[in-house]
């Protein structure tokens, strides 16, 4: 039975411009797989066989969802649902009939996905709907990291700084916080692989963990130079799956060949391989700039782990989104 409006959804439906925040939901709503996510996710879900009916599944993962693509904290999120007639009409809800999800019930959600590791199931559900479509080629990996701040205020609980992040300096800068480690199929840029690790990890000793197993070709940055040699990943050539590896060679390197044709050669494949490697720093981009996931929101690698897994995983349906349709990518809001 379908359900009356409102007299402000009419008045809202009834307007002549579309925002972009109601293109963006638009688009996302329609490159969502809801249906196969809340199969893969509903196993553990509540019933609501004892106490208060729970809200529905999908309904939550629109909220939880909202919240990544903001950048909003739980509080901030049923605020801007009050407010924003886009994002209500994106959940389903309807002011004075429906319920809207408050900020202990999102946290209550959050906490439920962390503890099933259920976001790495979100992130695996979504990347296996991509390799059906024909988006993940999965015949080469590309694979790099990026550093994401964490809080330096002491001005907590605890009277300290998160335990499990560290400092570590890059250029002449020294930051604090964690590693996001990621495997990008070659092809289309999108996000196979995601590992969370403290700052301090060098990039290398993740790069078994962002493969996985049928690439032709691995592309990295100089700072893998080495991998190949490492006996978790020498194991796999010696069974039989080589691979050509195309590192980064260092910078000093190259500068220090003389003057020739050597040195024009070596230019030439280091600017090919660049051009490849680009297209890992897209993924960043997203959830950088266009989520505005420039610094960690919990303390622990876990959460901020499992939450990663879930910018990924959405920041792949934004590829998805230019490539179906070739256009600038807008910011959401």
């Amino acid at each position: 039975m379908s359900r009356q409006g409102s007299f402000s959804q009419l008045e809202y439906a009834g307007k002549k411009k579309l925002t972009r925040r109601d293109q963006f939901l638009a688009e996302m709503d329609r490159l969502v797989p809801w249906a196969r996510l809340v199969e893969r996710l509903g196993a553990t879900y509540p019933t609501g066989r004892r106490g208060r009916p729970p809200i529905g599944l999908e309904r939550m993962l629109r909220v939880y969802f909202l919240q990544q693509w903001y950048a909003l904290a739980d509080e901030a999120v049923e605020d801007a649902i009050y407010d924003s007639q886009a994002m209500r009409g994106f959940i389903g809800i309807t002011l004075g009939i429906d319920a809207v999800p408050d900020a202990t019930t999102l946290l209550r959600f959050r906490h439920w996905l962390e503890k099933h590791e259920l976001t790495k199931a979100l992130f695996d559900e979504i990347a296996a709907m991509l390799t059906e479509r024909g988006f993940m080629m999965r015949q080469g990996t590309i694979v790099d990291a990026t550093i994401i701040a964490a809080p330096s205020s002491t001005k907590n609980r605890d009277e300290r700084r998160d335990p499990e992040m560290h400092q570590a300096k890059k250029g002449n800068q020294w930051h604090f916080g964690m590693k996001a480690h990621i495997g990008v199929d070659a092809d289309s840029g999108m996000v196979h692989g995601v590992v969370g690790t403290s700052a301090n990890v060098a990039d290398i000793t993740q790069t078994e963990h962002l493969l996985h197993g049928r690439e032709r070709e691995i592309f990295a940055d100089a700072g893998y130079t080495g991998a190949r040699k490492r006996s978790e990943l020498a194991n796999r050539e010696a069974a039989g799956r080589p691979v050509a590896w195309w590192i980064a060679i260092k910078r000093a390197v190259i500068k220090a060949l003389p003057e020739g044709r050597l040195k024009e050669w070596a230019e030439l494949e280091e600017k090919a391989k660049a051009s490849i490697r680009a297209r890992v720093e897209h993924p960043f981009h997203i959830i950088k700039n266009l989520f505005r996931h420039r610094k960690l929101r919990y303390r622990g690698l876990a959460k901020n782990t499992a939450q990663l897994r879930t910018l990924f995983a959405l920041a792949n349906l934004v590829i998805l989104k230019g490539a179906s349709r070739p256009s600038v990518v807008a910011h959401p809001s």
